[in-house]
């Protein structure tokens, strides 16, 4: 057995896709356009990971955008999308630059939270051994949930 990939719904191609690929840097390994099931599907790979992702198909996530508008709502039973990222702090003063709520912010050096514009969770996580705490995330509150 190997793991192929993660599906979420989107509402939005181009919402799901600024916040993927414009704001995460994932990028698009291929997309399908299904006429009669009315879908399209775009598979996305983080950068570390595209090539394999072309290659073997895997690992990746896929967004599914049905044509036909449907509320999902939250699944909140889902859990979360989780990414290592090579500098914590960095990655969320740019997510915030670009308009992302930071849920849960790293205060601990290590760890923090965002969602996609279709309320996904999306844990980041920090590469090798936690940061050292810094400000402003050490002492800014939780937002929202996540």
């Amino acid at each position: 057995m190997r793991y192929l990939h993660t599906m979420v719904r989107v509402a939005d191609i181009d919402k799901a896709l600024d916040f993927y690929s414009g704001k995460l840097g994932m990028q698009e390994v291929r997309r399908t356009e299904n006429e009669k099931g009315r879908y399209t599907l775009i598979f996305l790979a983080a950068p570390g990971d595209a090539e394999r992702g072309r290659a073997e198909r895997a690992p990746l996530l896929e967004l599914t955008y049905n044509w036909d508008p449907e509320a999902y709502g939250e699944g909140r039973n889902f859990g979360h999308l989780a990414f290592e990222v090579e500098d914590i702090y960095e990655t969320c003063a740019r997510l915030m630059a670009g308009g992302v709520t930071i849920n849960r912010p790293p205060r601990d050096g290590n760890m923090a939270f965002v969602r996609s514009p279709d309320n996904i969770s999306v844990e980041l996580l920090q590469k090798g051994p936690a940061k050292p705490p810094q400000e402003p995330w050490s002492s800014m509150p939780n937002t929202g949930h996540w």
